[in-house]
């Protein structure tokens, strides 16, 4: 049995496994095509090394540059088309947390709602309400001295140390450091050195920087708006499991009539515990959207991921932030 699984030098090469004949002697045939250059056909042998394509779709290797090149014009539209394949299975599959991550005391997820959650500066750390209220209690002895609930550095009391310790962080290049100087920089109007510190923590992997340069590419903030840089990095904070990164390309497939690709972008959002997420589903459902089977899904995933960001001393935090804010 023989499958089709491309071209080399204009001929049609199979990858085959089965008996054949050679002088008359029956041998075992076991063809690889990535074993050959898929322009010239040379094989991989000991002083020939072959190399993937440069787009890197993983369906051809070529011995050298110039037969990549010669090959080109015939394997781009099938290139393009396995990068899109690879792209939408990476975009599509389902995150194990959202981008937030775990407290890194409690262990537990780090709740959406940024009111419940604070930011370290001297360790650049995502703290829980819960773990920085246990913090809080512990230093309620005189003897101790207020520390960062997670490095113990002291914690900042002016404006200028605060400023100081995230400058250093920067300098380490920090990419949380980095997305938050440059956030900072938005709300002042310097959209251009803004740009440059969100640029950086995006290259460094920080999916907040990406969701806030694709606010920038959206409304035109220091960048000329481009739709489609906007949608990349919106794509590029979902896949590192931003929700509402995710429900903002949701909106976009729908307003495009991709309702499909619009509902399964929900889906995830909501499994990750996004509300807003959660509430389009229910509408969707309905409407016939979606099936019952796929809500009940994501509302046991979103109920759960909800679920799961609850402690008690969280919830003990939160009374007390509570109660402090009402009016006396």
């Amino acid at each position: 049995m023989a499958k089709e699984v491309g071209e080399a030098g204009g001929i049609g090469v199979s990858a085959a496994s089965g008996k054949g004949k050679a002088g008359g002697i029956d041998i075992d045939i076991d063809i690889d095509i990535s074993s050959c250059c898929a322009s010239c056909g040379i094989a991989e042998v000991d002083d020939i090394k072959l190399t993937t394509c440069d787009a890197n779709c993983k369906l051809v290797r070529y011995c050298s540059v110039a037969c990549q090149r010669d090959h080109r014009p015939s394997h781009e539209a099938m290139c393009k088309k396995r990068l899109a394949e690879m792209r939408n299975v990476l975009l599509f599959a389902q995150p194990e947390s959202s981008h937030l991550g775990d407290c890194p005391i409690c262990f537990l997820p780090l709740p959406l709602d940024a009111s419940k959650r604070a930011i370290m500066t001297c360790c650049s750390k995502l703290i829980c309400n819960g773990c920085s209220y246990a913090n809080k209690e512990r230093e309620q002895n005189p003897s101790l001295e207020q520390t960062c609930p997670f490095c113990r550095h002291p914690l900042p009391t002016t404006k200028a140390e605060v400023d100081a310790n995230e400058m250093r962080r920067v300098e380490a290049n920090d990419p949380v450091a980095l997305r938050n100087v440059g956030i900072q920089r938005c709300k002042r109007g310097e959209f251009m050195r803004a740009f440059e510190f969100l640029t950086k923590a995006a290259g460094l992997g920080d999916a907040r920087a990406h969701y806030q340069l694709s606010l920038m590419y959206l409304k035109g903030k220091g960048v000329e708006k481009d739709a489609q840089k906007e949608v990349y990095h919106l794509e590029e904070a979902a896949i590192a499991g931003h929700p509402t990164a995710r429900f903002n390309l949701g909106s976009i497939e729908w307003n495009d009539g991709r309702v499909e690709r619009a509902v399964k972008h929900w889906i995830i959002a909501a499994k990750l515990g996004e509300a807003n997420s959660m509430e389009i589903l229910k509408k969707g459902y309905l409407e016939g959207v979606l099936s019952k089977e796929d809500f009940a899904a994501a509302l046991r995933a979103h109920q759960a991921a909800v679920d799961a960001m609850k402690s008690p001393q969280r919830e003990a935090a939160h009374a007390e932030l509570t109660l402090f804010a009402k009016p006396w």
